[in-house]
């Protein structure tokens, strides 16, 4: 089963690298107000139910993929074929 795990910095939580990315982009002329930057992790498991597949991402990023101090992070698994 294939899966994407979104991780970003928590609202509140100081972004250099998205203040970086907002700068350039204003002094290039575009009007962003805000940017955020994280990061994206594809993984294919080896699980076919949705509901352990679920569960077992959710402890990859609550481990590893993400402090969940600073970031927060998004599911989303493919459906399957």
């Amino acid at each position: 089963m294939k899966a994407t795990v979104l991780v970003r910095p928590k609202d509140g939580i100081l972004d250099p690298q998205g203040e970086a990315v907002q700068g350039s982009l204003r002094k290039l002329g575009f009007p962003v107000a805000h940017a955020r930057v994280g990061r994206l992790v594809d993984l294919e498991l080896e699980s076919d139910d949705p509901r352990e597949a679920r569960a077992q991402l959710e402890r990859m990023a609550a481990d590893l993929l993400a402090n969940p101090l600073i970031e927060s992070f998004e599911i989303e698994l493919a459906e399957p074929a």
